[in-house]
């Protein structure tokens, strides 16, 4: 494992009913694309690797009233805010290496094969390399982290929805829900009430309710 110091590559009440199908231009006149693109790449920024301090100047930038319309996604960010006010690079630091790196395993595994059958390198990771293969879309020969490793599947999502046409929603979709719905939920809840978990609490809080919507917003595409 990576020695320390290192980097390594990663509802209110309302009528319930069915969501009515509606096409990807009629959702994103107003560039939503762009938004969950940019909240994917900033979730990779913070998982990836320990906080450089160009990301955490960001966070203490946060206008977190207009990154919401308000409710529990609201309240994510307002607390992703509070945490980067606080927070120093040398926390972060060691905050990230008890997480995801430790003593020859940090306390979270942040991989999906992990947490869909218990193993690393397993099936889950042959089928995403298959698919990313499909994509076109390559590993980096720097990273060495696997591709199903939480951050490289946010990166990935966000390279997705800035393709444009070049990826189909229907293939978005798909991607998504094979390789990320059935397992990121569960991580972001683990983050939240992991031992080391300090400013990587608000992550975790930001991460699952960004999901929520996500799965939500991609079940109304047609």
């Amino acid at each position: 494992m990576p020695e320390k110091g290192t980097t390594n590559r990663a509802d209110a009440q309302a009528r319930r009913s069915e969501p009515q199908e509606v096409s990807a231009e009629r959702l994103d006149p107003n560039g939503v694309g762009a938004l969950r693109a940019n909240s994917y790449s900033l979730l990779a920024a913070m998982l990836a690797a320990p906080i450089s301090q160009d990301v955490l100047d960001r966070l203490k930038q946060i206008d977190a009233d207009a990154a919401a319309g308000g409710g529990d996604m609201a309240a994510a960010w307002h607390a992703l805010k509070l945490a980067g006010q606080w927070a120093t690079i040398e926390m972060l630091d060691d905050e990230y290496h008890e997480l995801f790196i430790g003593v020859g395993r940090g306390e979270l595994m942040p991989y999906g094969s992990w947490y869909m059958t218990g193993f690393l390198m397993d099936r889950p990771l042959a089928v995403l390399r298959q698919d990313l293969a499909a994509l076109g879309i390559e590993r980096q020969e720097d990273v060495h982290e696997p591709e199903d490793h939480v951050a490289a599947l946010c990166e990935t999502m966000g390279l997705v929805i800035n393709s444009g046409e070049e990826i189909s929603w229907d293939t978005q979709r798909k991607f998504f829900s094979d390789h990320m719905l059935p397992w990121i939920g569960k991580f972001f809840a683990d983050l939240q009430t992991a031992k080391a978990a300090r400013f990587y609490r608000a992550v975790g809080q930001l991460g699952e309710q960004f999901v929520e919507i996500e799965k939500r917003y991609l079940a109304m595409l047609t």
